[in-house]
């Protein structure tokens, strides 16, 4: 039976998520003037729920509730898509309203009834928004079915002291001349094992750089499974990492990684964007890190790194048979246009956000910097990257994917399995989760 649940949960949902065109949930009338009393929101984890609470204001006499399933292995989405397959019998109070998804996974909703037109809602203002965010949220005529609340153009964060020690400086265009293709970032790596240090504390902490650099998408239009050569160098670099010294077999979000990033961390850089410093820096900067002085607050800069490339970002959509799609304009607007809450996203909480007009302002602000980076202005460093990030190449299966071949793949980093049977064993994992996608023999 749990077997049978996992399988409707996965690409036969996806099929008829896909397949549901015309099939429209039927919205239920709300009286002239009113709306509903329980908004409800879909999310994986409470990123943007400590935003909103924060900063949008809530109509009087209504109750936000928010269901939080974590993202790990498809389990949000599993989740959202039973919700959404039963929206049209749920009661009023228990249908969603708005849900959150993730660049690599949110073609899945927009190309489905399921989401409806926000623009027909009243969301019409996106002269501030970045083009790739509005592309993201629109199905395949263009209608835009959600907007994003940041911007997510990243870069590569290196250790100052660490630069000193092997690289004899710390000025940021000086790093980025030393790590401005791979070649040259390989050639550092090999610096810094010679002097004791790693040069990033995972063997995936490239790895969304080079899936971000695909010229070919996941899966084909014959439903194969195409590993990109972006992918494959990815993976010939994680093999020489490993084998040379130069990185660790931890995960991109294991404690063992994190731990780098600590005074007795010996990791030269992480990569990552804006939101890397509240879920990646934040939990090893905590307070006892702090008040015990191994934290390494102040001894980071931000460069471009070997190549462009931006990662994830957060996507809020509007679901067909909302009750409230008055509220439901009014909070995608505000976390767009509201220039007041757009500032507080960078003054207070370290967001690039969806609104060029905001970031400008405080890219050129002299007095403005971030108190990781030691005063370095990194809206001003995101800034000049964020024009440049375009949206291609995504599929329904990403998320799987990519985090699927970083897990198996480390199986054979660890020596735990051969090359062959980790590959074989991604295959395997691919057709347990998405039986349509064909898989190498």
């Amino acid at each position: 039976m749990k077997k049978l649940l996992s399988a409707l949960l996965t690409v036969p949902m996806v099929l008829a998520l896909a397949g549901c065109q015309g099939e429209k949930p039927a919205e239920e009338p709300v009286e002239e003037g009113g709306e509903g009393k329980v908004f409800h929101i879909y999310a994986w984890n409470e990123e943007f729920k400590g935003f909103f609470e924060k900063y949008y204001t809530v109509p009087e006499g209504v109750e936000v509730v928010w269901t939080i399933v974590p993202s790990d292995n498809g389990q949000y989405q599993d989740a959202l898509d039973l919700a959404l397959l039963n929206q049209d019998s749920a009661a009023a109070d228990d249908k969603i309203d708005m849900f959150l998804a993730e660049s690599d996974y949110i073609v899945k909703y927009t190309n489905t009834d399921y989401t409806q037109d926000i623009k027909q809602l009243g969301v019409t203002n996106f002269s501030n928004t970045y083009p790739y965010t509005v592309e993201a949220a629109s199905d395949a005529n263009g209608v835009v079915k959600g907007v994003s609340f940041q911007c997510c153009p990243a870069g590569m964060l290196y250790r100052k002291s660490i630069a000193e020690a092997v690289l004899g400086t710390s000025d940021p265009e000086e790093i980025q001349a030393m790590v401005s293709d791979w070649d040259k970032f390989d050639a550092v790596a090999a610096q810094m094992k010679d002097a004791g240090y790693l040069m990033t504390a995972s063997f995936a902490e490239t790895f969304r750089v080079f899936s971000n650099n695909t010229e070919s998408a996941w899966v084909d239009a014959d439903n194969n499974l195409v590993i990109d050569p972006a992918i494959q160098t990815w993976m010939d670099q994680a093999e020489k990492f490993i084998e040379n010294g130069y990185t660790l077999t931890s995960g991109v979000w294991d404690a063992e990684t994190t731990a780098e990033m600590g005074k007795d961390g010996k990791a030269f850089c992480y990569f990552g964007p804006a939101w890397y410093y509240n879920f990646c820096m934040g939990p090893a900067f905590g307070e006892d890190a702090v008040k015990e002085g191994t934290d390494t607050v102040g001894d980071w800069a931000l460069i471009a790194g070997p190549q462009a490339y931006f990662w994830g970002g957060t996507w809020l959509l509007a679901a067909t048979g909302s009750d409230n799609p008055t509220m439901l304009a009014d909070v995608m607007d505000t976390f767009i246009n509201n220039e007041d809450v757009v500032t507080a996203l960078i003054a207070n909480e370290a967001q690039f956000t969806n609104n060029k007009k905001v970031n400008q302002k405080f890219a050129d602000d002299p007095d403005f910097g971030n108190p990781y980076l030691d005063g370095q202005n990194d809206t001003a460093v995101f800034n000049a990257m964020a024009d440049n990030i375009t949206f291609r190449n995504h599929t329904i299966y990403d998320q799987l994917c990519n985090e699927g071949l970083q897990d198996k793949f480390s199986e054979y980093l660890k020596g735990e399995v051969d090359k062959e049977t980790a590959m074989a064993n991604f295959y395997t994992f691919l057709n347990e989760k998405y039986p349509a996608v064909h898989t190498p023999e």
